[in-house]
């Protein structure tokens, strides 16, 4: 169990391993030649599986890499490197710190290395850098990033004139089955060499279990044992849940506010009383089968209505689009602290954008003059990437026509049995005690969740690889260029799908039914929706949390259970071996390969939640409350998975969470615009603000008899044959129409015409949206030119840093003119 060859100096690096294949013999063979050329040091070993594996027997090749290569590389990946001790004074301790000591870790975990001032390394300058042992000036995740940087680019042969290069073709074509860098050590136990640093166990003691869970991350360990990019991602995974506690915290009082006040709900005691909601008849629900119901067979849905739809739901929407700025600014500072600390502040042009991917160098044959260094490079001609941007294009609408499309059967799927619901729930006795409050909208609403949960998990399925498809044939230049672009039409794909059934609720259902007599259909056959008498938004709320919470439930069993399982399996043919013969690339070779794009599936599920609660959190004030939760576990399981059921993945740099800042920005502005139209088009707030103020007949009650005023009649006689119902046993001579609906009575003169009462509260639904909008955006924008994105003392530290570097520099360039003259 150990990360050393059999002379306990030199390190294993990197693992490649392969079943033995007399056809792929040639290729393995080259491709050690090309690696040796690079100065790697590599050993092959074989080791036998067991009877249970395909043939018996893996190789596995073993690589080193000297300190000549490391220096060589160190260089031209521009590593950054110690040449003094940090002399800055840390910054005054918060006086709060005592009562925080609880969640704190050991400094040792939560520092593992000194702060020091680096600088490029320049193989010229060596004596320039805090050089104390070569074994370990540069850590092991520094390392297998220069073995993996070498990897990708070793070339094996020609084929058709063009260059064959890169491990990850070797890997595709079965040359090789795995490359990958060693864990320090098991993570249930400390190695038995003492050169080990038994991070991992660190990490899983300290980090990955959920009783730590109340406890902060050691990100600066992580950062060490993994790389820049995955610790960016637990940095801003952990400050957005700590963020979340402030929303949380709110809603959840919202919430609360709602639950105490419904007692004071006018609006749901009039339609619970028998003396009015059980003396309103209503129009049947759908054509022909349904019959006339009474208002008061839906009290209970009305009262839980008001948990959500209350004067709260307007304080909590306009407080989510000041607190998704302030976590957007907020996050900003974080990050530019995390870039100053992890040696990124210079890192994006130098190694993001001018590093091109091997697929680019083998696939674009055309050559041309990099106008930044100088040098010939490949190149993809305008007239082709013209023609795969219109291939991509023409797929990405294709696709998202198809989530429309799905969405459309939905809908269908929801106007077919709402009348069978309705059909069903009145004649069926036995639903009676459940009747108020399964109404017929709330269970097609139910169901019809459920369904479109399943497509949205069948469609994610396919989409992950068509966007994988499009992208790699767009062919991008480079590393950052490919993520963004796959980025975009992944969560293009995933916005449509899981947002759209929510804007129908929101938006559209219930908007544009007519009444009866004129009822709108679609495709003239399915009778559009009508909102429950309590209003849409406790269906909306339903629709989020059925969608919501199936997401994450769904999304920790496939991140968690799912790698367990295939781990187990894999562990099951190392059985007959003696534990001491189970070496450590054995053991790391049965773990489940995380992938370069592992943290990509991370950031789109947590981005998607953000659209969750934030999109529609008018609707759903506990949503906050769910998504912390859910993240809370969410930290440890990425943590467990990563310290115990994967590979240790190749250290990459990230100087920020990159494209998904924009996408959150842009959901952020799209927040408060879609928040301003629940309250206004879902919410029953604007018309009972107009009821209470300009048509309110009663001093002492105000909001009395806004249920009758609200509700437009509608004289039976006039109904044609299509609608009419087969059935009235009480010989009715009216009922009411949609709830909300305000037309003239059946004896005025412009019968069934929108009343002026309509277009008062349309006109005070539109300033009201204006309105909150502005004054959302205008605080938005104060509180973000408020906040500098980059804080003063970091930005002395940067400048502090810079400036005794190149004094330093310039230091040592004059002692070394001195020992040359």
């Amino acid at each position: 169990d150990s990360i050393f060859f059999r002379d306990g100096v030199r390190r294993i690096d990197f693992v490649l391993s392969y079943v033995d294949d007399l056809n792929k013999e040639w290729e393995k063979n080259y491709s050690h030649k090309s690696c040796n050329k690079t100065q790697l040091s590599l050993m092959s070993d074989l080791t036998s599986l067991g009877q249970e594996s395909e043939d018996g027997k893996i190789y596995f090749v073993k690589i080193h890499a000297p300190w000549e290569v490391l220096i060589t590389y160190a260089e031209v990946l521009n590593i950054k490197v110690p040449i003094k001790e940090n002399d800055i004074p840390s910054t005054v301790e918060n006086p709060l710190d005592c009562m925080l000591a609880p969640l704190r870790l050991p400094e040792k975990v939560m520092h593992p290395e000194p702060d020091y001032f680096t600088a490029p390394f320049s193989k010229d300058k060596q004596e320039l850098y805090l050089i104390n042992d070569e074994s370990t000036f540069f850590s092991p995740s520094m390392r297998n990033r220069i073995v993996n940087y070498i990897l990708t680019r070793c070339p094996y042969g020609t084929e058709e004139g063009k260059k064959k290069f890169g491990i990850k073709r070797l890997l595709n074509n079965g040359t090789y089955s795995a490359a990958y860098p060693l864990h320090d050590c098991q993570y249930w136990k400390k190695a038995n060499d003492p050169n080990c640093d038994n991070e991992r166990y660190t990490l899983y003691m300290e980090w990955a279990r959920f009783l730590r869970f109340y406890k902060e991350q050691p990100l600066d360990l992580i950062r060490k044992y993994y790389g820049e990019k995955i610790g960016i991602y637990f940095a801003w995974l952990g400050f957005y849940t700590e963020m979340l506690f402030l929303a949380a915290v709110v809603g959840l009082i919202c919430f609360l506010y709602g639950l105490f006040t419904m007692d004071e709900n006018m609006s749901s005691k009039e339609i619970c009383d028998p003396a009015i909601g059980g003396e309103i008849i209503m129009c049947p629900l759908c054509d022909r089968e349904c019959e006339y119901w009474r208002l008061n067979t839906t009290c209970q849905s009305s009262e839980y209505s008001h948990l959500f739809d209350n004067v709260a739901t307007l304080f909590f929407a306009i407080f989510m689009g000041i607190w998704v700025t302030l976590f957007l600014e907020f996050w900003k500072r974080r990050q530019a602290r995390l870039k100053y600390e992890w040696d990124l502040v210079d890192f994006e042009e130098e190694q993001q954008q001018l590093q091109l991917r091997p697929e680019y160098e083998a696939k674009c044959t055309q050559k041309k003059k990099n106008p930044v260094t100088q040098e010939m490079e490949p190149y993809l001609p305008v007239t082709s990437q013209a023609v795969r941007f219109c291939i991509s294009g023409t797929t990405v609408l294709f696709w998202v026509s198809l989530i429309i499309a799905s969405m459309i059967a939905v809908i269908v799927y929801r106007l077919a049995v709402y009348a069978a619901f309705a059909s069903l729930m009145e004649n069926t006795q036995s639903l009676q005690p459940i009747s108020g409050l399964l109404t017929p909208q709330l269970a097609t609403s139910v169901t019809a969740s459920c369904l479109n949960f399943v497509i949205i998990m069948i469609l994610n399925f396919l989409y992950e690889r068509i966007a994988i498809w499009i992208t790699d044939m767009e062919i991008p230049r480079t590393h950052m260029e490919y993520e963004n672009r796959l980025t975009m039409k992944m969560f293009l794909f995933q916005f449509v799908n899981y947002y759209s059934s929510c804007f129908y609720v929101a938006f559209f259902k219930g908007k544009f039914v007519g009444y009866p007599g004129a009822y709108t259909y679609m495709f003239n056959r399915w009778r559009n929706e009508e909102c429950d008498p309590a209003g849409c938004l406790i269906e909306l709320t339903t629709q989020l949390t059925i969608v919501m919470a199936g997401k994450q439930i769904w999304g920790n069993i496939q991140e968690a259970i799912v790698p367990w399982i295939c781990n187990w399996w894999g562990r099951r043919k190392a059985r007959s071996n003696p534990e001491n013969l189970y070496s450590r690339w054995e053991q790391d070779h049965d773990l489940q390969t995380f992938g370069a794009l592992g943290l990509f599936y991370e950031y789109l599920e947590m981005v998607i939640q953000f659209g969750f609660i934030t999109l529609f959190v008018a609707s759903f004030p506990l949503a906050p409350l769910l998504a912390l939760m859910n993240n809370i576990l969410e930290i440890r399981v990425d943590s467990w998975k990563l310290t115990t059921q994967y590979r240790r993945p190749v250290a990459a740099k990230a100087h920020s969470i990159g494209v998904w800042q924009e996408i959150l920005n842009g959901m952020a502005i799209l927040s408060v615009v879609t928040n301003a139209f629940i309250v206004a088009f879902t919410s029953d707030m604007i018309p009972r603000l107009v009821y209470y103020y300009a048509y309110s007949e009663s001093e002492d009650s105000p909001m009395s008899g806004y249920i009758n005023n609200s509700l437009s009649v509608f004289q039976i006689s006039d109904f044609p044959d299509r609608n009419r119902p087969k059935l009235n046993p009480e010989n009715f001579v009216i009922c009411r129409l949609v709830y909300r609906d305000y037309r003239y009575p059946p004896d005025h003169e412009r019968r069934y015409v929108h009343t002026m009462q309509f277009w008062h509260i349309l006109a005070a639904k539109l300033a009201f949206i204006i309105i909150m909008e502005h004054v959302v955006f205008i605080v938005k924008f104060f509180v973000a030119w408020m906040i500098p994105d980059v804080p003063a003392d970091v930005k002395a530290k940067i400048k502090r840093e810079k400036y005794l570097t190149q004094k330093i520099l310039h230091e040592y360039e004059l002692e070394k003119l001195k020992e040359r003259l």
